[in-house]
Order: structure tokens, then sequence, then C-alpha cells
């Protein structure tokens, strides 16, 4: 059976081409002038709509969607009736991790039984931990004083602190909880974990130790940085909540690189303007975009990003080379990398 691969989201001439290389009897489709323009490099259309498709370039896009066998990404726009639209589909690349909430609110694994879904889980790992280690040195060092110090023009000297023998509890040890670990190290800090499985490689030297979900009140007391890492599920959704936030000592950082259904938002408002937490720095949020009526905006302990720490404009890179991966093993009827588990939510 001949294979027709249809892009469904922006990507460079070249990344086409790489996928083209691959088998020269696969057919792949890239119409660019029917997909979201993206705004940025790695853009793939989260917060759309845009311009919609005038009638005769959706009818061309849905004969497309129908001819096709495998996907490179889900189009938002389509996203509802795919099942319907792309009744052809035995594979589907996304370009985001944390697609298991979306995947299965559509029913998708009940509607496209015989489809299988790969996630780009690695794809974000280095920007994620960046952005953590980045939040911990600006707080150490106190970047957001800086900033508002250099805004009002005023030299006044002032002491920070350093990293050593801080200790940070990362919740979730994927691919991005582990990055993260592997920099904390670096920065000679004290790293624990939190994970379904806690059982430690032995070659793993990155953390003083592995525990489950059951151990987090005897962890906070512990932690001065606690690091969201871990997917959305029914297990991790509403995890840190008041108890949790105030278990925590005084003067404690939270740092959100996963998703804002894990952290009560009121209580996490409450814990920073009392003074108890030090600072969060937060991709996150229960509602995106933030509204701007959110307190979040304008406390002077905490750096707000608009959902963009997994950005990068080496991102379609790695995604196109984790989907020639794939894509090799897919038509050799091999494992595929990636699977979503929809049980498990990732």
């Amino acid at each position: 059976m001949s294979e027709t691969i249809v892009i469904t989201t922006w990507l460079d001439r070249e990344h086409v081409e790489q996928i083209r290389t691959m088998n020269p009897s696969v057919e792949v489709i890239y119409e660019p002038d029917l997909l979201i323009q993206p705004r940025f490099p790695g853009d793939h259309g989260a917060e759309m709509p845009n311009a919609p498709l005038s009638a005769e370039q959706e009818g061309r896009w849905l004969t497309l969607l129908k001819k096709a066998t495998i996907l490179f990404d889900i189009d938002r726009r389509y996203a509802e009736r795919l099942p319907e639209l792309a009744p052809n589909v035995r594979w589907i690349q996304s370009t985001s991790s944390g697609i298991g909430p979306s995947i299965n609110q559509r029913r998708y694994p009940q509607r496209m039984p015989r489809t299988i879904i790969t996630t780009a889980s690695g794809v974000h790992a280095i920007p994620l931990a960046e952005f953590a280690a980045m939040s911990m040195l600006m707080h150490s060092r106190r970047g957001l004083h800086m900033m508002k110090e250099q805004a009002s023009k005023r030299w006044e000297r002032f002491s920070g602190t350093d990293l050593s023998e801080r200790t940070a509890l990362i919740i979730g040890l994927g691919s991005v909880g582990s990055e993260v670990a592997r920099i904390s190290k670096a920065l000679r800090m004290r790293v624990l974990g939190i994970r379904r499985d806690p059982k430690l490689s032995s070659e793993d030297c990155t953390l003083e130790s592995v525990s489950t979900i059951d151990s987090i009140h005897n962890l906070l007391p512990q932690v001065d940085f606690l690091i969201l890492a871990a997917p959305q599920t029914m297990e991790t959704q509403g995890l840190i909540g008041k108890r949790e936030l105030h278990m925590l000592p005084k003067g404690a950082v939270l740092i959100n690189i996963s998703r804002g259904s894990l952290i009560d938002e009121p209580a996490l408002i409450d814990a920073l303007t009392s003074g108890h937490l030090g600072g969060a720095y937060l991709d996150v949020f229960s509602t995106e975009p933030l509204p701007e009526s959110s307190p979040l905006w304008s406390l002077s302990n905490v750096l707000v990003n608009a959902h963009s720490a997994s950005t990068s404009d080496r991102e379609n890179s790695r995604i196109v080379d984790l989907f020639c991966i794939n894509l090799k093993r897919f038509l050799n009827d091999k494992p595929l990398l990636n699977i979503l588990d929809p049980e498990k939510g990732y």
C-alpha cells in the first residue's frame, strides 16, 4: 500500500524536502497557502484561528485530508471532525507533547481505533529546561529586581545568593524533567525527583532520590525550588494547592513548565502576595491567554511568560528529525517512538 503524507502545519521547504528524500515511493503533500500562517519560528497555530479558507481552498484541503494515510500534525481548524475528514489516516505525528487531554476529549482513540498517534516528547526538553534554569538563576541573582532598578535608572548595590547546595524538587521526570535535573546538578544543586516509577537507574547520579507522588508532603518542606514538569493527567490536576504551597519553606520558589491545571492558581496568588512564596516563574496558566485582570501580571515576584518556554527557532528541525525516524520505522513495520497512551494521557 502506498502512503500519502499530508503536512498540516507550516514547515520550511528544506524540512519538506528532508521528508521527501526519506522514501521516493511516499507521496508528500505540502500546500502552504492552505495552512495557518506562523507568527514565529516553530509556531504550529496553537492559538488560531486566523483567516479562514475560501470555499475553493477548503474544498482542496478536505480532499487532501481524505487522501492522507499519514498526517504531520493535527490541523486545529478541523480537529473536532478529523476522524471523519481523514478516514484513511493510520498514523498522526503531533508537533506537541501534551496532547493527551485534547485527544481524549475528542475521543480519537474510540473514533480512530486503527490510527497510531505519536507525540513530540523530547523535542522541547532543552528549551524548557533552560527556562527552568534561567528562572532559578534569575531568582538567586535577583534578576527581577535588576530589571526594576534599570527601568527606574537607579544605581544601588544589593546582595543576591547562589544556587550551590540549594534543593530542587522536580515533579515529572520525563525528557523535560530529566533535562532540568541534569542542568540543576551542573549548578551544584541538590536534586530530588518525583515520578510514577520511582526506580532509579544505577547509572543516573543526577538525582539524590526519586519518589512517588505519595511522598510529596514529606519532600516539600525541604525544597527551595519546586519545578513542575509533569503532564496533565487525572493524577496531576490540582496537585499543588493551598496545603502544598504552605508546606514549602518561606521564601521557596515555584516554576511551572507543565500545565496551569496542576496548580490552584488563587492559592498560588495568595501565597505570593502574603510573602510566603519568594517567587513564581510561570510559563502556563489555568486560563490562556492570561486574563488582564489576573494579579499575576503585576506581582513584583512573578515572571509571566506567554506559554513560550518550549518554543525555539530549532524546533521544526527537531520535530522533522523525529518524524523521519518514525517514518522509517512505520514503513518497515517497526514500533514507533513516542506512541501516545490514552489511558496515561501522555
